[in-house]
């Protein structure tokens, strides 16, 4: 057997500088402490200590180290230290490392504890400082990335997106002015702004006016340094955009209230504006070539016109007053137009509607005598075609010309439509004793015939009609005893002759 190892070396006096030396080693973060000592495990241990935590702090990250990791690597390098500083309190000068050099282990344990962890921590703020730049760069290469994706795109339907990223270029131009991202901001904003306000550059302005609406508040969510010489950018294009887009839709179908209020919100934010000025005389020559679009299409441009009417009716009543009335005057031209279209192609239906509501609407109007002719006149030549041949004047019975008796030998009231040289409608009361006549049995010897009794007998109204060639159109209305009727005829007055017309109702029974 071999021999047995000599014993440990007896421990040594009290040594309490050798102790701090030892444990300020150990407080290196490299275990040097039992390194000198020459107790390799404890060392070793230091060292797997060390490497985990580089494990978890490298690379750096924008947060730094996990503090549950500093925390326990800080109570371990305490727990070392004193361990350290317990062993080498009495270790025997022949155990150091370094038995010849011991004056040296303090300084050199000072001057490991400031290079080392000192350094270190340097070296990896360092590293976290560049972790936090990239982060920063890369916030703002994905705010730059949110603002090309929105490019092109209505600025409603993507407005959350660019605020988001407005949003981001504020915190980094304000929050991290001096990072390299932060330095870029302003460049930034002036692309943001020139993205945003494409739609006035393409000359769109109703889709300009949202975006440019947003650019113009600008001041008031984003820092004006960062902003410079954006602040203000956006109020003459925006005032230009409102009054592009105002007097362009105005009269269209949907567009009556957005007109409105795009005018109005230039008349109330830039008074002074020179757009502010062209509203009122834009609006004016808009009004005058509606107006002679009237002889073209009258309908649709009446139509025009009362959507015309709604926007400026929204508009300042003491600016717009005379403009207002000018519309309204338009309107009624449209309306008395559109009715003679109607009538003038054949579309007796609406011309009968159109030129009732014409009478109605303006019944001190000179054309409403007119209107009213052209309903009678369309109302018989649904019956008969050929009292649509020509537009009847405004002209009516004025009691010289020919005289025609209408009599009335049937059941209800009945009214007399006849349009001719002149053009009206009369109505002739019920005739009570009056009966409808069967067409199924021919009156024989002294059998009833209509009209054959006392004239006395039957209600009766007189015309005096110029000569000419008359469309007639009887209505009369349905009784308990027989159903309503429109019946048409023909009618030529002759100079120098009365006429008379006894009205009457058959049956088939």
């Amino acid at each position: 057997m071999g021999a047995p190892p000599p014993p440990p070396p007896p421990p040594g006096p009290a040594n309490p500088a050798q102790a701090v030396a030892t444990g300020l080693l150990n407080l290196s973060c490299l275990g040097l402490g039992y390194v000198a000592l020459k107790h390799w495990k404890s060392a070793a241990l230091c060292w797997a200590a060390t490497v985990a935590l580089l494990v978890v702090a490298l690379p750096a990250d924008p947060d730094g180290i996990p503090l549950g990791a500093l925390v326990a690597y800080g109570i371990f390098l305490l727990a070392v230290a004193a361990d350290g500083a317990r062993r080498g309190l009495r270790a025997a000068p022949e155990g150091l490392a370094l038995p010849g050099r011991r004056g040296l282990v303090l300084p050199v344990a000072l001057a490991l504890l400031l290079v080392v962890p000192g350094g270190g921590s340097l070296a990896y703020g360092a590293a976290r400082d560049e972790a936090v730049e990239q982060a920063l760069l890369d916030r703002l290469a994905a705010a730059d990335a949110q603002v090309k994706q929105s490019e092109g795109q209505s600025f409603t339907s993507v407005e959350s997106t660019y605020k988001q990223a407005l949003a981001t270029y504020q915190d980094l131009g304000t929050e991290h002015a001096g990072s390299r991202a932060g330095k870029q901001v302003p460049d930034r904003l002036a692309t943001y702004y020139k993205t945003v306000a494409a739609p006035y550059d393409k000359k769109d302005y109703c889709s300009a006016v949202p975006a440019l609406k947003h650019l113009r508040a600008l001041p008031d969510t984003v820092d004006r340094k960062l902003l410079g010489s954006l602040v203000g950018k956006a109020d003459e294009p925006l005032a230009e955009s409102w009054f592009e887009c105002g007097t362009r839709t105005v009269g269209l179908a949907g567009a009556e209230t957005t007109a409105g209020e795009h005018l109005n919100a230039l008349l109330d934010t830039f008074p002074q504006s020179p757009f502010t000025q062209k509203i009122e005389p834009t609006l004016r020559a808009n009004l005058s070539e509606r107006d002679k679009k009237l002889a073209v299409a009258p309908c649709d441009t009446a139509t025009e016109l009362r959507r015309f009417d709604t926007t400026v009716a929204l508009l300042p009543i003491t600016t717009f007053a005379a403009l207002g009335r000018d519309t309204k005057g338009a309107i009624q031209r449209g309306d008395f137009a559109c009715g003679i279209d109607h009538f003038k192609k054949k579309e007796y239906s609406e011309a009968v509607s159109a030129m009732d509501d014409y009478a109605k609407a303006y019944p001190s109007s000179p054309q409403t005598a007119q209107a009213r002719n052209v309903a009678i006149a369309a109302e018989i030549a649904q019956e008969s075609p050929a009292a649509g041949n020509k537009v009847p004047s405004g002209a009516t019975a004025d009691g010289s010309g020919m005289v025609m008796v209408v009599s009335n030998d049937g059941p209800g009231e009945v009214e007399l439509l006849y349009t001719g040289p002149v053009t009206g409608r009369i109505t002739i009361p019920a005739c009570a004793t009056c009966r409808s006549y069967s067409t199924l049995i021919v009156p024989r010897g002294g059998g009833p015939k209509p009209c054959s009794g006392p004239s006395s007998k039957y209600p009766k109204r007189t015309l005096t009609l110029p000569p000419g060639n008359y469309q007639m159109l009887q209505k009369r209305d349905g009784t308990g005893a027989s159903s309503g009727m429109r019946k048409p005829s023909t009618t030529k007055i002759e100079s120098g002759y009365s006429y008379t017309n006894c009205l009457y109702v058959t049956s088939g029974f």
